[in-house]
């Protein structure tokens, strides 16, 4: 019977998914810091560099995937997921530092190429080295940390910013503490746990399957007998180098050998761009406007922020539980649909005026069923389904298709929000869901307690 040594699995992925951790803090930082760097850069009544200030960022993310795809197979995991800490660390610096406009985009730019690169290796990184039947909670780690990370960044941005009267003027927050100050230090904050992330990575091995593809079989067979065994590393083992093989030949064979490949990466991208647009991340990225068009002083924006990254929290913990109960498919669905449910009554609630409380417990409704079902299962599924030879590469061009929609929505949100109102975004969004749905529902297998080499011969 396998004995899995679970301390050093989770010591391991803990450390990988610190990752997911300045990949949430990163992402979110921004949101918090917004009504005050915007008066510092003379930005705030421009819709196009509003958004260009907080999409910036993920324009590094697009180029992180890019090079993560680029450099996967020869670096391994563990070596860009140390350039990726290094990056986190240099941008907090600098971004804090920023004295320009052009400076802070290209800082934020850094950033976003670490996240771009931790996004990608994170979560393939604990996949790979988890067994089968811990593989969705192990993975799911990495979802943990992201809202980790964005619930410091939500609550940092709290403590941090002094209290802003509700009619204060542009020019009173421009020459407050916050406006010349307290937006940096909301930026500084991250060199704490990137520095961690940093030291911490030298101390992780590579990844048992992306050894075997370097032909360091014994070093990837150490490394897998101190997760669970000599039976479990000989086993494993096997099994790798013979994935490997067929997928050697299948790739080298004809168009019909192939087309599985294709067909995989296309439910890859598919469900990594349903994750951004399916609406959530305009309540993180643009809080200010989702609160303040509530009702709401930036203030106490910032603590309804704070209360919403709580429920991402401990909803994310409970679906750490059910990811290898119920499966993934499950959970997708749920997502999916309601979502579509919760935001047609958003876009009602906007619609007739009814602001204040009751908007808020809809949106934090629609934070916990993001939390508990699309947010780490999509996740999941991605570290999963690729075969193992062109894990890293499927992986990026599925990252790549997030940071992308990612992109594009932080860019044209505020357009699109000018343009149909709050109300007609959030049924925009409720139609997208619906449509994430049905894709789901006739595209998406179960993977469920499945090998990745298993789930490989099923696919293929």
């Amino acid at each position: 019977m396998e004995k899995f040594n679970l301390l050093y699995l989770t010591r391991l992925s803990l450390v990988a998914a610190m990752g997911g951790l300045l990949f949430g803090y990163d992402w979110v930082v921004i949101g918090g810091a917004k009504p005050f760097y915007e008066q510092f850069f003379g930005i705030a009544s421009d819709p196009l560099l509003q958004g260009w200030a907080v999409s910036c960022a993920l324009v590094g993310c697009v180029m992180g995937a890019v090079a993560s795809g680029i450099l996967s197979k020869n670096m391994g995991r563990k070596r860009l997921l140390l350039a990726a800490a290094f990056m986190f660390l240099v941008s907090a610096i600098g971004t804090g530092l920023s004295n320009s406009f052009t400076s802070f985009v290209l800082y934020r730019i850094l950033g976003g190429i670490g996240i771009g690169l931790a996004s990608n290796q994170s979560p393939v990184y604990i996949a790979e080295i988890s067994p089968a039947k811990f593989r969705g909670r192990y993975v799911s780690i990495n979802q943990l940390t992201i809202v980790l990370g964005i619930l410091l960044a939500q609550v940092t941005n709290w403590f941090i910013a002094e209290e802003v009267a509700q009619n204060a003027s542009a020019a009173e927050i421009l020459n407050s503490w916050n406006g010349q100050w307290g937006w940096r230090y909301m930026f500084w904050a991250e060199v704490v746990p990137s520095s961690l992330f940093f030291l911490l990575m030298f101390f992780v091995p590579d990844s048992p399957r992306w050894l075997v593809g370097q032909d360091k079989e014994s070093s990837a067979a150490a490394i897998l007998s101190k997760i669970g065994g000599q039976a479990y590393a000989k086993k494993s083992l096997s099994a790798i180098k013979e994935s490997f093989q067929s997928g050697t030949r299948q790739i080298e064979g004809s168009w019909q050998q192939a087309k599985p490949y294709f067909s995989i990466l296309l439910i890859g991208i598919v469900l990594a761009v349903f994750q951004q647009w399916c609406g959530i991340n305009v309540i993180f990225l643009y809080a200010e406007e989702v609160f303040t068009s509530a009702g709401y002083s930036v203030s106490g924006m910032l603590l309804n922020v704070v209360i919403t990254g709580s429920v991402n929290l401990v909803f994310t913990i409970l679906a750490m539980s059910l990811v290898d109960k119920l499966g993934r498919k499950k959970l997708l669905l749920l997502g999916s649909g309601g979502l579509a449910l919760i935001y047609t009554f958003v876009g009602i609630f906007y619609f007739l005026g009814f602001y204040g409380w009751p908007l808020l417990l809809l949106i934090v409704l629609a934070i916990a069923c993001y939390a508990l079902t699309l947010a780490p299962v999509t996740w999941v599924v991605l570290s999963e389904i690729f075969p193992n030879r062109i894990r890293g590469m499927a992986m990026a061009v599925s990252t790549f298709a997030l940071w992308i929609a990612n992109t594009f929505l932080a860019f044209f949100f505020p357009l699109v929000n000018e343009l149909v109102k709050a109300h007609g975004s959030f049924w925009l969004f409720a139609g997208i869901c619906l449509a994430g749905f049905f894709f789901i529902r006739s595209r998406v297998t179960e993977t469920r307690g499945k090998s990745l080499e298993e789930i490989e011969r099923e696919l293929i």
